[in-house]
């Protein structure tokens, strides 16, 4: 009886969170009803030098003595010094100087619905208002692909930078595959680590079909179409062959596409090799001309920064009020739920 009286309370107390929880969200969700659309966003750029020059700086003050230090210091400003002293000069005497030469380090985390790529636009949009062919563009891609119309609009969006001759370079430190790879072969150059998992050029679909189970119970279900097509495969209904030659002539055709576009933007590659929806290491991608190099996007963008401006440009969308209290009230579900339910567990153990 002790047990049933336990049980029955926390039932009683999960039902009473929630069914207040549910009053907190649909406050929220009328002001969000009532609310004017916010801004979309900022562009952020952080100079990456600055931060290379402090973690080198950190190190040296930790391994070497005060009287060291200080020498280094005191002959990079001389050499500073003479630097600006030179570019006055220049200046005076009517020599166009040399603008420093640019990387853009962009990042990109794909989801199965291609998320980001909402960010991604306006990154892309932001770069190309003030790179030149003399700067770089740096993608650090990591996705292992999803929904084809989505990762389809990343790599187009990618492609605006290769239209604008901008040197551009993907490099993959996990995993670029599928739609991920499509995005990656838009580059002039893929970098990727010795064990990132590249390629998977293929085309995959899959779905539960019930129809024997409302069978089983007498269960009708009903779906009308108009047009011999519009639905080939169905989760609910009675599938048939017609509908699943279709189906697979559809993915046929999307595969085709993919082999197409990859084998344009990497003519090098045996493409009837390579497009078996297999996924390779980044040293056998290498042999099979999937990629270029074999590095970790840290070698790479540290090994540039000597001789270019590295800055990292990311996009920050605005929350609205409403997205901003759904956030809260998200987290406080997840810890309300964690509490209740470390309440109940404490008290069976303790009986």
């Amino acid at each position: 009886m002790e047990f049933i009286y336990e049980y029955g309370l926390f039932l009683l107390k999960v039902v009473t969170f929630v069914v207040a929880i549910g009053v907190v969200i649909g406050l929220i969700v009328s002001a969000g009803a009532r609310q004017k659309p916010s801004a979309t966003g900022a562009i952020q750029v952080t100079k990456m030098n600055d931060r290379f020059d402090e973690m080198s700086q950190s190190m040296k003050h930790a391994m070497f003595d005060e009287d060291v230090i200080k020498k280094e210091e005191k002959a990079l400003a001389k050499e500073k010094k003479r630097e600006k002293k030179a570019n006055k000069q220049k200046l005076k005497s009517d020599e166009v100087t040399e603008e420093p030469k640019r990387i853009f380090l962009v990042d990109f985390d794909g989801d199965m619905k291609a998320s980001a790529v909402s960010q991604l636009r306006e990154i892309v949009s932001a770069v190309l208002f003030v790179a030149t062919s003399k700067d770089e563009v740096v993608l650090r891609l990591e996705s292992g692909g999803g929904m084809v119309h989505s990762y389809g609009l990343a790599a187009s969006q990618l492609d605006r930078i290769r239209q604008r001759e901008i040197p551009f370079t993907v490099c993959v430190d996990k995993v670029a595959a599928s739609g991920g790879y499509m995005m990656a072969c838009v580059a002039d150059k893929i970098c990727a680590a010795p064990f990132a998992i590249i390629g998977s050029i293929g085309v995959l679909a899959q779905l539960p079909n019930f129809h024997k189970v409302l069978k089983k119970h007498d269960i009708d279900f009903e779906m009308l179409t108009a047009g011999e097509y519009k639905r080939t495969l169905t989760m609910f209904g009675e599938n048939t062959e017609k509908g699943r030659e279709k189906f697979v002539e559809d993915l046929e055709l999307t595969h085709g596409l993919f082999k197409d576009y990859v084998h344009q933007q990497r003519p090098i590659v045996d493409i009837d090799a390579v497009a078996t929806g297999e996924i390779w290491f980044g040293t056998k991608a290498k042999e099979n001309k999937l990629i270029d190099e074999l590095t970790t996007s840290d070698d790479y963008i540290t090994g540039l920064a000597a001789d270019y401006d590295v800055f990292s440009v990311t996009y920050s969308a605005k929350k609205s009020l409403p997205e901003r209290l759904g956030l809260s009230v998200q987290m406080g579900i997840e810890k309300g739920i964690s509490r209740v339910l470390e309440q109940f567990q404490t008290s069976r153990f303790f009986q």
